[in-house]
């Protein structure tokens, strides 16, 4: 163990030596590092919300909460949606702070039945964007009213 070890301290302190000599022979050039930061400012406290089923022909509403966590303000450029069944509203005047949130609501009317998943596209800061999502299930709803039940009218 002791010839191991020995064997070590030698070996250290030789690559020590020769690292110094190397560094005396040769220009060392300073090394400047610099320091990348790649900030988000935009955050979300969802990207996607589930409608679940819903019936057809029924309006929906959802709101999602933007938040600036950046250092300095900016401004929901655009928020579009995919298609004309989808309808996004927001402060399109705002100014959003550094640390202070904004909402946007998301509005589906519930025309066609089937599954859907529709992206809405917010872009801010000169052409950023960010896409967040709302899905569901369009239920078909009956086109007859319910049929009249006999037995209700004998318990009056």
């Amino acid at each position: 163990m002791k010839k191991y070890f020995g064997i070590f301290i030698g070996l250290f302190f030789s690559s020590t030596i020769f690292a110094q000599v190397n560094l005396a022979e040769k220009k060392v050039e300073p090394i400047v590092a610099t320091k990348v930061v790649v900030e988000e400012v935009l955050g979300l406290k969802e990207t996607e919300y589930d409608f679940g089923k819903i019936p057809q022909g029924k309006a929906v509403t959802h709101i999602f909460e933007v938040f600036n966590f950046g250092s300095t303000p900016f401004k929901l450029e655009n928020v579009q949606a995919s298609c004309g069944c989808t309808t996004p509203d927001w402060n399109k005047e705002e100014t959003i702070l550094p640390g202070k949130s904004s909402l946007i609501t998301v509005g589906f009317n519930a025309g066609a039945e089937g599954v859907f998943q529709k992206p809405i596209t917010l872009t801010y800061n000169s052409g950023k964007n960010k896409v967040i999502t709302i899905k569901g299930e369009v239920w078909k709803t009956p086109t007859t009213s319910a049929p009249l039940n006999e037995s209700i009218l004998e318990l009056k």
